[in-house]
């Protein structure tokens, strides 16, 4: 015998995987942009530590 299909929770599940996917996303374009802005920062020269 077929389970009766049970729309509510499918689209939820659905609707949370597509969550958990997009909030994965914005952590790694977070992530690639920070290290790129640290790529982008120049760091001072070894001299001007020294004073």
């Amino acid at each position: 015998m077929a389970k009766k299909p049970n729309y509510q929770f499918d689209r939820f599940e659905r609707d949370r995987q597509k969550a958990a996917k997009k909030a994965e996303r914005l952590s790694a374009k977070k992530a690639k942009a920070a290290e790129k802005k640290r790529e982008e920062t120049p760091s001072p020269p070894a001299d001007a530590l020294e004073d």
